[in-house]
């Protein structure tokens, strides 16, 4: 839906099944209800996640044409695609196997490409659409600083390959896409400033170095088609687990001309860690709870002197009980974004908030996904029935759209 601060959705990466049928009878099934709920009288846009099987059937023209005539008779539309997992996404053990295939191989190149190549049909008229995307690689599968080094390379090569191919659909169609890249803790990228760094020192000059033979564009102009591209995924629940400064962040980002392609709207969950023994193991124990087997849950732990502590999974979080200067953590498990109490934990939903603020005081970009992904694996008294659980977030973010301020 169409709000002051941009298109407003939810991620269909919240549906099981990794086919186009799977998806499609999802989205039959949930996607009406919910726009009567919520939308009844105005368009309402689709957070599109299609895993690579998916794309494969639905790239043909026939199945294209089916969903084409379905969005008509909804009223809906999509504007933004998640092709960050390629694979199976629920029922089986994800953890670091999100990143795979990463952005060193064809794989991930091929189907970013089948993606756009089906947004490019898809797209209304005057908008433009995002492919949000994983951040390069994930980091522990490099034995040395030389293997991380050739595989950022590599994975840069890949990207601007996709954004000469942009260059070229827009020629064709005139519809401005842009692969929008998520930083994650543990991936390539991990932060604000590690996306900035590699944007400015990397994608640039390679871009002046490749694009000018790949698709014939003067030198000065290789910066601004990368601007167009190559854009920002601010996934809320990753930066706030990095304790990153968000209106910082989304400051340097404009002031540096780059741009952010959507809003992710997510939560972590957090909790103070106090100096008594009992009340630390109880913090704990509440953790534990959420220690499931699909999803990677990384945790960042703050010290007492402002530094922080990272740990690939929560597993190692909670055997790691001893270090008393620990006074915060913040684990990347995506609960829902309307509630801010989890018993004795809480979540990130403040930073929603802030930046949500940020959105409507001087926008940065006209797309907002609501991304809770977890409702299968969230423990049982925190289950709804899964239309109501969509249909609170969306009226939760919209209300805070509405407010005018973001306490």
């Amino acid at each position: 839906m169409l709000t002051p601060a941009g298109h407003l959705t939810y991620c269909t990466n919240i549906h099981a099944g990794e086919s186009w049928p799977d998806h499609f009878e999802a989205l039959k099934k949930y996607f009406p209800g919910i726009k009567k709920k919520f939308s009844p009288d105005k368009p309402m846009g689709i957070g599109l996640r299609l895993s690579n099987e998916a794309s494969l059937d639905l790239i043909h023209d026939d199945q294209l044409t089916i969903f084409k005539d379905w969005l008509g008779a909804n009223d809906a539309y999509v504007f933004t695609m998640n092709g960050f997992p390629y694979g199976g996404f629920h029922h089986v053990r994800v953890k670091d196997q999100v990143h795979s295939p990463d952005w060193t191989t064809e794989a991930r190149v091929d189907y970013s490409l089948r993606l756009f190549r089906i947004l490019d049909q898809l797209l209304p008229e005057g908008m433009d659409g995002g492919v949000s995307t994983s951040p390069m690689s994930y980091r522990h599968w490099f034995r040395s600083p030389e293997e991380l080094k050739n595989a950022r390379q590599k994975a840069t090569d890949n990207i601007l390959r996709v954004v000469a191919e942009l260059a070229r659909m827009h020629k064709i169609s005139g519809k401005s896409l842009h692969l929008d890249i998520e930083p994650e803790p543990d991936g390539l990228m991990e932060t604000g400033a590690e996306f900035i760094e590699w944007y400015e020192n990397e994608l640039i000059p390679a871009g002046h170095a490749q694009l000018p033979e790949k698709i014939s564009v003067s030198g000065h102009e290789v910066t601004k088609l990368l601007k167009a591209h190559i854009q920002l995924c601010y996934d809320v629940c990753h930066f706030a687990i990095g304790f990153e400064p968000h209106a910082q962040v989304i400051r340097q980002i404009k002031e540096k001309g780059i741009r952010v392609g959507k809003i992710q709207i997510s939560a972590a969950l957090s909790a103070s860690l106090p100096g008594e023994a009992a009340e630390r193991k109880a913090i704990k124990d509440a953790f534990a709870v959420y220690n499931e087997p699909v999803y990677l849950h990384q945790v960042v732990a703050r010290k007492e002197n402002g530094s922080l502590l990272r740990y690939p999974d929560l597993t190692e979080a909670l055997e790691d009980e001893d270090r008393t200067e620990v006074k915060e953590w913040r684990a990347h498990f995506h609960v829902p974004v309307f509630a801010e109490d989890f018993g004795i934990l809480q979540s990130t939903q403040q930073h929603i908030r802030e930046v949500l603020y940020l959105q409507k005081a001087d926008p940065f970009t006209q797309h907002l996904e609501i991304e809770t992904y977890t409702w299968e694996v969230l423990p049982a008294s925190l289950k709804l029935p899964l239309d109501e659980s969509i249909i609170r977030e969306l009226r939760w973010v919209n209300s805070m759209l509405q407010k005018n301020n973001a306490k």
